[in-house]
C-alpha cells in the first residue's frame, strides 16, 4: 500500500525527462512571430515541467519562454501608455516581472492557452506598479527627478549635521537656488495624497477630534442656486405680468400665499392654485430637453 507522501509527491524522474520533447535552439527568441511563439511555449513548457531546476536546460527552457512572450508585455502595456505617470521602459520591465510570475505558475494540465493565463498576471503587476508608485497630483518631469535628489541630500546631510538641513544648507549642498529647492520641496508634497479622516489635533479640554475634512471647503449649496436662477430667468421672461408678480412676491420677498392674495384682491386658495400651476410648468420647462 502506498504511503500519503508517495500518493501526494510525483517529481520529474530521468526517464521522464529522457522521454520528453527535445528543445530546438533559438539563437533570438524575441524575433519569434506571435503566432509560432505560441505553439513553441507549448513545447518549451512540456520540457519546462520535467527538468530540474537550476540546470542548464531548465535555465535555457525557462528564458526562451521569457523572451518569446515579451510581446504579451509590450501589447499590455499599450493601454498605459497614457497615464501620465513613469516611462514605457519603467512599465514594460514591471510587467515583465509579472511574465515572469505566470511562467513559474503555469502547467499544462490546466488545459488553457497560456496567453489567457499570463495577460492578467502581467496587467495586475502594472497596475500595482501604479498604485504604489504614481504621484498624487501630477507635477513635471524635471520635478519629480528633483524630489529624489532633495531626499537624498537630506539624508546625507542630516548624517553629518545631526539634524534636518536647512533649505539653504541644501541649495548650496546641490548647488541650486533656495527658490529651487522650494519649489522641489513643494512638489514632493504631490507625491501622495492624505486622507480627510486623517486627525491634526485635538482641541484643548475637549475629547472631540479635528480632521482635515473639519476644516476644508465643502460644495456651496448657493452656487446650485446661482445655476437655477440662471436657468430660470428667461423662462420667467416668458410669464405673464401678474404670474412674474405672483412668483416674485412667493419666492423674493418670501410673501404668504394670504398676504399675496390680500394684495391681488384674491382667495388664498386661489394664489395656491395659481403657484402650483406657475410652478408646474417652469420646472416642465426647465426638465425639457434643448
Amino acid at each position: 500500500m502506498s504511503t500519503p507522501t508517495e500518493i501526494l509527491v510525483s517529481q520529474p524522474t530521468a526517464a521522464d525527462a529522457a522521454h520528453a520533447p527535445e528543445l530546438p535552439q533559438i539563437d533570438d527568441p524575441q524575433k519569434v512571430a506571435p503566432k509560432d511563439a505560441r505553439a513553441l511555449s507549448a513545447l518549451f513548457f512540456e520540457r519546462l515541467q520535467v527538468l530540474e531546476e537550476g540546470t542548464h536546460a531548465y535555465q535555457y527552457a525557462r528564458n526562451t519562454l521569457i523572451e518569446m512572450n515579451l510581446s504579451l508585455v509590450h501589447f499590455a502595456a499599450k493601454r498605459f501608455r497614457n497615464r501620465g505617470s513613469g516611462e514605457m521602459e519603467d512599465i514594460v520591465q514591471v510587467g515583465t516581472i509579472g511574465l515572469i510570475k505566470a511562467i513559474d505558475r503555469f502547467e499544462l494540465s490546466r488545459e488553457v492557452e497560456f496567453t489567457s493565463f499570463a495577460i492578467p498576471y502581467i496587467v495586475g503587476e502594472i497596475k500595482r506598479f501604479f498604485r504604489d508608485s504614481t504621484w498624487a497630483v501630477h507635477v513635471p518631469r524635471r520635478l519629480q527627478e528633483l524630489r529624489v535628489t532633495l531626499a537624498k541630500a537630506k539624508e546625507e546631510l542630516a548624517g553629518r549635521l545631526d539634524r534636518d538641513p536647512t533649505v539653504g544648507e541644501l541649495a548650496a549642498h546641490l548647488g541650486l537656488t533656495d527658490e529651487e529647492v522650494v519649489e522641489g520641496l513643494i512638489a514632493s508634497n504631490g507625491y501622495t495624497a492624505g486622507s480627510l479622516d486623517l486627525p491634526i489635533g485635538t482641541e484643548q479640554n475637549s475629547a472631540e477630534t479635528i480632521t482635515y475634512g473639519d476644516i476644508k471647503g465643502d460644495l456651496d449649496p448657493a452656487i446650485e442656486l446661482v445655476e437655477n436662477l440662471h436657468a430660470l430667468a428667461p423662462l420667467l421672461e416668458g410669464l405673464g405680468d401678474r404670474d412674474r408678480e405672483i412668483v416674485a412676491m412667493r419666492f423674493g420677498q418670501e410673501l404668504t400665499q394670504a398676504q399675496i392674495g390680500e394684495r391681488l384682491g384674491i382667495s388664498q386658495m386661489h394664489v395656491s392654485r395659481l403657484l402650483n400651476r406657475l410652478l408646474t410648468q417652469l420646472r416642465k420647462n426647465m426638465l425639457a430637453p434643448n
